[in-house]
């Protein structure tokens, strides 16, 4: 399930244009037809393309797969929403993934405001 939620979002038709949502169908076409030459010409630069979950492979068929689906405007609607995320991911310094500074959990006890002080024993949790 998640595999399949993954590829929406590599296969959506705005990343494999290499386009943002705010594109018009002009642009759409131009690209999707200058991409259609690249990849006819084999040019390494057209074989990859960029996404929030790390890079696609363009082919041909994703290309005119691409183009149609944004010709419709009620498919060009569904995937402009999944299409927000920038496709370029950051820079490993700007992630916060150091949670050494965070304090520890609270152990689970008998919190008078909670409206069942026992739950947290019930679901498994021990305190410390």
């Amino acid at each position: 399930m998640m595999d399949d939620a993954l590829g929406r979002i590599r296969d959506n038709p705005f990343y494999v244009l290499g386009l943002r949502p705010s594109a018009s169908r002009a642009e759409i076409e131009r690209e999707g037809q200058k991409l259609l030459g690249m990849l006819e010409l084999k040019l390494a630069s057209a074989a990859t393309y960029a996404t929030p979950v790390g890079p696609g492979a363009r082919t041909a068929d994703k290309v005119r797969q691409a183009m149609a689906a944004l010709r419709d405007p009620e498919r060009r609607l569904a995937h402009e929403v999944w299409a927000r995320l920038d496709p370029t991911p950051p820079a490993k310094d700007d992630l916060d993934d150091d949670l050494g500074d965070l304090p520890p959990p609270e152990p689970p006890g008998e919190d008078p405001r909670a409206p069942w002080p026992e739950a947290l024993a019930a679901l498994g949790w021990r305190a410390r």
